[in-house]
Order: structure tokens, then C-alpha cells, then sequence
């Protein structure tokens, strides 16, 4: 297999397998709109997964991600200590937040959904994330490392986040439409 990118598709058996994602090389984050005028991003600085690949058979292919609720990072201390409390993560009961993958389909080239049980703060619900693969190359190391991006949304309030202050011009302080983002670079086992 050369340096460069290849598609995820059949042609390519060599893809398929057990993958670990590299957190250095990887984003757990999300976006919330704030005021109604503008969009805060986060992210959380701890979190690990995997990954099973299946390029002949992408329904057989899954993920599980495990993400520390107490690594949350928006760039503000005084925001990131409120969103670990009880109002919102709840991350001294809840210290972890977890994706466990429960179905897969190509929709696409290079396009997948992957429908999974997203549990955050105990409570567990059913999301699809939308992934682009964006290609496997041999890194450095000589492994071989997959690209995707992928994006779901979540009402907050379906996990128990209902923290929230009305406006003096109406609306509310925090969507509760939250937009998880994920950025991932996996390495093969």
C-alpha cells in the first residue's frame, strides 16, 4: 500500500480490522449556540476508542468511545468548572460519558451512518452520527491510520441537561440543540 489515501471500499481488504484512536490525533468536541447570537465549541481532552472496520461489509463494521465528562475544555475555566456540575455533566456521578455503535450503512462512496446508544449522565438514548471516511495511509510508524469526520446532533435535554436562563430579548442563554463534532485518526491493532 502506498503513502497516499485510498477509499474505504472492497478493493481495499486491507483496511478492514481492529483500530485504536489516537487522542492526539483525534477531536471529541461540540457545538452550542450561546445568547441566540453566536456558537460556543468545546472539546473533552480525554476519551479513548475503537474501532472494527469491515471494508467488504460495512454493516459488520463497529465503534465504542469512552469520554471523561471532567475533561471538558471550552477555553474558559469559569464556564468548563459550570458545565462539570450537577446542572449540566454532572461529572462526579457521571464521570464518563460512552458511544457504543449498533448499526452501520454505507450511504455513500465514502459516507456512512452509524446508529449507536449515546449514554450521558446515565441516561442512555439512541443517536445516528453521519461519518466521512476520509482515507487510510502508513504513517511514520509504518501502521496503518484511517481518517474520518463525523457529526450528529443532540437535545441536551434528553440527557437531563436543562440548565438554562431566559433572555430579557426572549430565547435562552444555551441551545439545547448541541452539535457533536468528531474528528478521528484511529491506528490499526
Amino acid at each position: 500500500m502506498s503513502n497516499a489515501a485510498v477509499p474505504f471500499s472492497p478493493i481495499d481488504p486491507e483496511v478492514s480490522g481492529s483500530y485504536q484512536l489516537d487522542p492526539l490525533h483525534s477531536r471529541i468536541g461540540f457545538v452550542a449556540r450561546h445568547a441566540m447570537v453566536t456558537k460556543v465549541r468545546g472539546n473533552f481532552n480525554e476519551f479513548e476508542g475503537t474501532l472494527i472496520l469491515n471494508a467488504e461489509k460495512p454493516a459488520e463494521s463497529s465503534a465504542a468511545l469512552s469520554v471523561q465528562a471532567a475533561s471538558v475544555d471550552t477555553r474558559s475555566k469559569l464556564r468548563d468548572d459550570h458545565l462539570r456540575t450537577g446542572d449540566l455533566l454532572d461529572a462526579d456521578t457521571f464521570p464518563q460519558l460512552t458511544f457504543t455503535s449498533t448499526a452501520v450503512e454505507q450511504t455513500g462512496d465514502t459516507r456512512f451512518r452509524m446508529t449507536g446508544d449515546l449514554t450521558i449522565r446515565g441516561v442512555t438514548r439512541p443517536v445516528d452520527i453521519d461519518w466521512e471516511y476520509g482515507g487510510t495511509v502508513k504513517d511514520l510508524t509504518g501502521s496503518l491510520r484511517s481518517g474520518f469526520e463525523g457529526k450528529a446532533e443532540i437535545a441536551r435535554s434528553d440527557f437531563g441537561m436543562e440548565f438554562n436562563m431566559p433572555l430579557e430579548a426572549g430565547g435562552f442563554l444555551v441551545s439545547d440543540k448541541i452539535v457533536l463534532e468528531l474528528d478521528v485518526s484511529a491506528v490499526k491493532d
